[in-house]
């Protein structure tokens, strides 16, 4: 598992669609992610610091979960497959592990809120990771991030 973070959110200039940026902690590992355009939302919110006067859905699973007497202990980007990402929310209980599967934005979006580290599985970075763009500047990977489109990563 790769310790990733969200660097930021952009769009797909072809399609309109958001894109989630991962980079890897430790590593040079950069992993785009399509998402819609209310957890792309969320997740900008969140990363901007903007409150809201009313708790947003992602803010009331982190309710829920504090009020059960649980704890996200990280979230799981596990596989791809058909171009779909899968994910996991995993919880600590009483110290129980809990998994709930998840659409990767939402997981993010958890994760977020609950300052719970995000993994990636390695098999999923070496299928649609941009490891050749380690040695970009944030600038440049925009740059090609904005000329790329879904197909690209079928695999």
């Amino acid at each position: 598992m790769i310790n990733m973070y969200v660097q930021g959110i952009t769009l797909d200039p072809v399609t309109n669609m958001p894109i989630v940026v991962l980079k890897g902690d430790d590593s040079d590992d950069v992993l785009p992610i399509w998402i819609g355009v209310f957890e792309a939302n969320a997740i900008a919110m969140q990363l901007e610091g903007v409150t809201r006067p009313r708790p947003m859905t992602h803010d009331l699973i982190n309710s829920i979960i504090n009020s059960l007497g649980a704890k996200v202990d990280h979230i799981y980007i596990h596989s791809l497959e058909d171009n779909t990402f899968f994910a996991e929310i995993v919880f600590n209980k009483n110290g129980e592990t809990i998994k709930i599967d998840s659409r990767p934005s939402d997981a993010i979006n958890v994760a977020l809120r609950s300052n719970a580290p995000i993994f990636v599985a390695e098999e999923v970075l070496e299928k649609a990771s941009l490891n050749h763009m380690s040695d970009k500047s944030d600038e440049e990977i925009q740059e090609w991030l904005e000329s790329i489109k879904p197909e690209d990563f079928e695999g």
